[in-house]
C-alpha cells in the first residue's frame, strides 16, 4: 500500500473507532466481497421481530418498503427518497387480510433509539453499471442511511463530495441513494461537510465552524451522531 493509502486508512480507522466505541455502532468489518444492498432485509426483519411485531406483517413490511425504495430505469431518485423518507418517519401501513385494519410498522423505533440496530460497514461494494465502493456506509436496522466518503489531509473534500455525486449518477450506483439521508465528507484538515443526494458541490455545509482544527474530523463525527443517531 502506497503513503497515500496508508494516511487515508488512519483517517478511516479513525472515523469507524468513533462510531463502533464512542457511539455505539456495531462494526460488521469490510463489506468488500459480499453482495450488498441499501436495504439489507435480514437485518431488518431480525430488529422488528426483536421488538415484537408478527412475522406476516414483517414479511409484508418489508416487501412495501423494499418496493418502495427500488428505482426502475429512468425513475426519479428524489420522488424514490422522498417516498422512502415517508416510510422511515411515520412508519409503513400493513394489514394482515383485505378485511382487516391497518397496523402501523416503524421501521424506526423513534420514541426508543436504544431499540435500534446501529451497523457501521467499510468498503462496502455496490453493483451497477459501474461498481462502486464507498469508504463507510451506516445502517440503522439494515437500511442504509448514510454515506461517508473519507480524503487525505491533502486532498480537498471537494473530492470526496464529487465522488458522491458521480455515484449518484445512472451510470454508476444511483438506486443505492435511495434510503440514504445523509451524505459526509471529510479529511483532517477541512473537517466534515455534509449534503443529501442530489445537493450540488457549493451547498453542502460544514458541520461546525472552523474556529478549531485539531481533531476537527473526529469532534465533527462526535458532534453530527450524538445530535441525530440517524434518527
Amino acid at each position: 500500500m502506497s503513503s497515500v493509502g496508508q494516511r487515508e486508512r488512519l483517517t478511516q480507522d479513525r472515523v469507524v473507532d468513533v462510531l463502533s466505541s464512542q457511539l455505539g455502532y456495531e462494526y460488521v468489518g469490510d463489506w468488500k466481497d459480499r453482495v450488498n444492498s441499501n436495504v439489507e432485509e435480514e437485518l431488518l426483519r431480525q430488529n422488528l421481530l426483536a421488538r415484537g411485531y408478527d412475522e406476516d406483517l414483517v414479511r409484508r413490511a418489508i416487501q412495501q418498503f423494499a418496493t418502495a425504495a427500488s428505482l426502475p430505469a429512468g425513475g426519479s431518485l428524489y420522488d424514490a427518497n422522498r417516498r422512502v423518507y415517508g416510510l422511515l418517519r411515520y412508519g409503513v401501513k400493513v394489514k394482515r387480510s383485505v378485511s382487516e385494519n391497518f397496523e402501523t410498522i416503524w421501521l424506526i423505533d423513534w420514541d426508543n433509539p436504544e431499540a435500534n440496530h446501529f451497523v457501521v460497514a467499510e468498503e462496502v461494494s455496490i453493483k451497477g453499471k459501474n461498481t462502486k465502493r464507498p469508504d463507510v456506509v451506516l445502517y440503522v436496522n439494515g437500511i442504509a442511511l448514510g454515506v461517508i466518503e473519507l480524503k487525505r489531509s491533502k486532498v480537498s473534500v471537494g473530492d470526496g463530495i464529487r465522488q458522491h455525486l458521480g455515484n449518484q449518477k445512472a451510470d454508476f450506483v444511483r438506486p443505492f441513494f435511495t434510503t440514504v439521508q445523509l451524505l459526509f465528507a471529510g479529511n483532517d484538515v477541512e473537517g466534515l461537510r455534509y449534503g443529501v443526494i442530489e445537493t450540488p458541490e457549493k451547498y453542502w455545509l460544514e458541520w461546525k465552524e472552523p474556529s478549531e482544527v485539531e481533531n476537527y474530523l473526529d469532534r465533527g463525527l462526535l458532534q453530527m451522531a450524538n445530535k441525530h443517531r440517524f434518527l
